[in-house]
Parts: C-alpha cells; structure tokens; sequence
C-alpha cells in the first residue's frame, strides 16, 4: 500500500483542527438532530424550594447530595470549553472529562490557549450546537460575559467561578474561595487555589448540570 504525502498546508490544518476539538470518539457525528435532553432522576430534597423558586441571578444552596441521582438522558451532547493550564482549571476539566464518562455523554473539548482566542473559542463551541456549554478557567469569564447575553438559545454552565450579571442562559456553580467574576469584580469570597478538590469540582458539574436539566437556569448554585 502507497502512502501519498499530505501538503504541508493541509496538514497545518488538519493538526489546528485537532487541537482546536478534541476529546471525541469515531462515533460521535452531531450532524444528525437528536431528541431534547431530559433529566434521568428526581432532584432531592433540598435543592431548591418549589414553592418559591429562584428568580433570575439568585443564589441558591442545595442541601449536599440531592443533586446525587440526576443525570443526562441518552446521547447528551456537552462541550468542555476551557483556558488556562493553572491547577484549578486543570483540577475542573478533569472533573467535567470524569463525569462525561460515568454518564457516557457525547463530549467534545475546545481549547483557548492565548487571549485573542477566547471570544473565537466560544463561537466554535456554539457552532458545534450542543446542549450545554461547560466553562473552565477563569479567563473565560469575561468574554462570556460579553458573548452569552446575544445567544440566549445556547445554554451555558460555568463551574469554579461565575458571570456577575448571568442572562437566563448562563448557570454557575461555585463555592466559598471560586467565586471570581471578572476582572475589577468584586467576590463573593476570598480566592482559595486550596479549595478546587476533585471532589468539590465534580460536585459542582453534577449539581450545575442536575439544575440545567431541571430548567433552573440562570442562577448561582452555591455549595458550601
């Protein structure tokens, strides 16, 4: 069998295209249309009060663990868009790639490595059309901030910071010492590197996620 060069051209691209999305296997075409996402699992007790709800940009504090049994039905389809290679934002991808595999989500990762690069990145993860957007890294904040308020059909989920002002579309979950919420910002809390444990970290991507499929979007989840 004869193997035919590539162009160096072509190959530039096809190695800008790897990079740029990564993270997903042989079998995940999202070309096709699939079926609305629902919630599989029941929140618990705790997480939210149904009797009064929480209104837009609210903070809520579930009860530990009533976010347990809820997750994705078949085929959920989630882009990891993260910057930063700093330990906290290594310490939430590892979480959100974890938590992928245990719920066998369709998960696919888009990278921002320099700051002209972020507002750029998030349009390539929207092009990719999936149900939900998980940011990473703390350099990602304000760009969202600019960027989600004029796509308020694509939902998003920031996990180890949040957004000061989140449109309808963009839910956080966060605790004391990962509050960051863009630069000049005040804080809800002291920044703690120590804080961003794996499991604090895979705590916020199941709670984040148990309150997008339950349509409780919007707001802040706090987990302390």
């Amino acid at each position: 069998m004869r193997f035919r060069l590539l162009p160096a051209s072509t190959l530039a691209a096809v190695v800008a295209t790897a990079v740029l999305v990564s993270g997903c296997s042989s079998g995940d075409d999202w070309s096709q249309p699939h079926a609305k996402p629902t919630a599989v699992g029941t929140l618990g007790p705790g997480f939210f009060d149904p009797a009064t709800p929480p209104s837009p940009e609210a903070t809520i504090t579930p009860r530990p663990g009533s976010w347990d049994v809820v997750g994705p039905s078949k085929a959920y389809r989630v882009v990891l868009l993260t910057a930063g290679e700093d330990p906290q934002t290594r310490t939430l991808v590892s979480a959100v790639t974890k938590w992928a595999e245990e719920e066998q989500v369709s998960l696919k990762t888009v990278t921002a490595t320099k700051p002209d690069q972020f507002i750029p990145r998030i349009s390539s993860a929207m092009d990719l059309k999936p149900d939900l957007i998980i940011s990473a890294g703390n350099d990602l904040v304000d760009p969202l901030a600019m960027v989600t308020p004029n796509h308020l059909d694509q939902q998003f989920l920031v996990v180890g910071a949040e957004l000061a002002e989140p449109t309808a579309n963009v839910t956080a979950a966060d605790w004391t010492g990962a509050s960051f919420r863009g630069e000049g910002l005040g804080m809800s809390s002291e920044f703690d590197p120590a804080t961003f444990t794996p499991e604090r970290a895979g705590h916020a991507v199941r709670a984040g996620v148990a309150a997008v499929l339950n349509g409780l979007t919007g707001i802040v989840i706090w987990l302390d």
